[in-house]
């Protein structure tokens, strides 16, 4: 049990430095403190910062991408189109919600995969433009589609299948008096102090990506119906 246990302290960075090579005594092991962790795939370093995931999720996508691209020669657009989707699409959106507020930087590492992946599939060259074919493969970029996960889950606050954990998080702007807001299905905001943590947590995203919402959109009748609506929206506003 001791090799499969991990334990790696999390708070502001006066904390860390005076802990950061420190361990914990559990039953008769000593677990020394680690800087990261994974966790259901997932890279969480202690700062938050998921550099390590965008790291390891870059170099794990372009892997695949150079063993599609010794295939490509041999294979339809159809068929790249559809391993590129299993292969390296699905590891952009899975958990791609931890991606949503983080700086620029990482986040145009994955979308130059995204980039190279579409060229890949249209069979052009890296010097050739991508956003017509992103336009073309209609995929939204990455920023967008973690936008999209974020929104689709505060839909679901209001149609009450988001799970307890996460609805706990979010509440129902609810004005003092009556408002022309107050039925414009909003959520509330919170306040938050740290910038670097508290601006990049679902309680605060969730909220702020749903209020930016057109009204129609907020009203629709079912989740079919919202993500359709939604990528529309979203690409419309990437393109």
């Amino acid at each position: 049990m001791q090799k499969k246990t991990e334990v790696m302290p999390v708070g502001s960075q006066t904390l860390l430095e005076t802990i950061s090579a420190g361990s914990i005594t559990i039953g008769d092991s000593d677990i020394d403190f680690t800087n990261c962790v994974r966790d259901l795939g997932v890279y969480i370093d202690q700062n938050l910062s998921m550099k390590n995931h965008v790291a390891n999720l870059f170099r794990a996508c372009y892997l695949e991408l150079r063993r599609i691209s010794l295939m490509r020669p041999f294979l339809s657009q159809a068929a790249t189109l559809q391993l590129v989707s299993s292969s390296i699409l699905s590891r952009l959106d899975y958990c791609n919600s931890v991606l949503a507020g983080l700086p620029s930087s990482l986040v145009d590492r994955l979308q130059k995969v995204q980039n190279n992946a579409a060229k890949l599939v249209m069979k052009r060259s890296k010097r050739d433009h991508v956003t017509p074919l992103l336009k073309e493969l209609h995929w939204l970029p990455v920023a967008f589609r973690s936008q999209y996960k974020i929104a689709v889950l505060a839909y679901r606050f209001f149609d009450g299948t988001l799970p307890p954990y996460l609805s706990a998080t979010l509440s129902q702007y609810i004005p003092a008096r009556s408002l022309r807001s107050s039925n414009q299905k909003l959520l509330t905001v919170p306040k938050r102090r740290l910038k670097s943590f508290g601006y990049r947590s679902f309680s605060y995203l969730a909220p702020t990506i749903w209020n930016a919402l057109p009204d129609d959109l907020r009203f629709a009748p079912s989740v079919s119906s919202f993500r359709k609506a939604l990528k529309t929206h979203l690409f419309n506003e990437a393109f």
